[in-house]
């Protein structure tokens, strides 16, 4: 089940895919927070894209233990158009 949370912006949209990424893994949010010591509300918020502060000490502790990176949580897609060259 997808369970990408896309939030819109004047420029573009977030995709959120924490949820998505902890179903893979089979990790539910309580047991990420429990064991990277953080509170519930800013995994709920990175889950349902409300998060409007990004705490680099935090997404560096599920960096680690999901062992993932950046795009594998949240992803921008700019409505800009590329230039060509």
């Amino acid at each position: 089940m997808k369970k990408t949370i896309k939030v819109p912006t004047d420029n573009g949209e977030y995709n959120f895919k924490l949820e998505e990424l902890l179903e893979k893994k089979h990790i539910s949010k309580n047991k990420l927070m429990r064991d990277i010591d953080t509170d519930f509300k800013v995994i709920q918020r990175l889950a349902k894209g409300t998060v409007t502060r990004v705490d680099i000490f935090v997404l560096a502790r599920i960096f680690e233990y999901l062992d993932c990176d950046w795009s594998d949580i949240i992803e921008y897609k700019s409505n800009k158009k590329k230039k060509s060259n």
